[in-house]
């Protein structure tokens, strides 16, 4: 059930940025759900990165998601898990890079846009849920590492 629930959230994150890379090429004010204006976040500097609009890099991160779920829910390979972790590395990048995005929102430009706390609670969710289903005992392999560090 759990591989569907992240099948389902990167399908909506997917349609998200999309929603907003659709409304900034057209030049349509971005409205959050709340009835406030996105459009103080979505066109400021931090609305690109490495000259890529982020809805851009969200739009690829949620399809690479969908389809690496997708297949891999219908058509289980061996090599899966190496490529699971693969994935887990993304998705912990898209991860780090959302509260980035959200620290700026707070503390920079001090201006909310709830479309984009929502695509970081899709992050957080398909990170957090690619954890689980790797089953691995992360508990355990943070242990060791840090006792490697020592």
């Amino acid at each position: 059930m759990l591989p569907v629930i992240v099948i389902l959230c990167a399908l909506c994150g997917f349609l998200l940025a999309l929603f907003i890379h659709i409304k900034k090429k057209l030049s349509a004010p971005i409205v959050c759900p709340i009835g406030h204006s996105c459009d103080p976040v979505v066109h400021s500097d931090y609305s690109r990165f490495l000259g890529i609009p982020v809805e851009i890099l969200g739009m690829v991160y949620y399809f690479l998601i969908l389809l690496h779920y997708s297949l891999f829910s219908i058509f289980p390979a061996p090599g899966a898990n190496e490529l699971g972790f693969v994935f887990i590395g993304v998705s912990a990048l898209a991860f780090l890079f959302s509260l980035y995005l959200t620290a700026v929102q707070a503390f920079i430009l001090k201006e909310w846009c709830t479309w984009c706390l929502i695509s970081a609670a899709l992050c957080a969710f398909i990170f957090f849920a690619g954890l689980e289903l790797s089953g691995v005992d992360w508990s355990l392999f943070l242990a060791s590492f840090l006792s490697a560090k020592s």
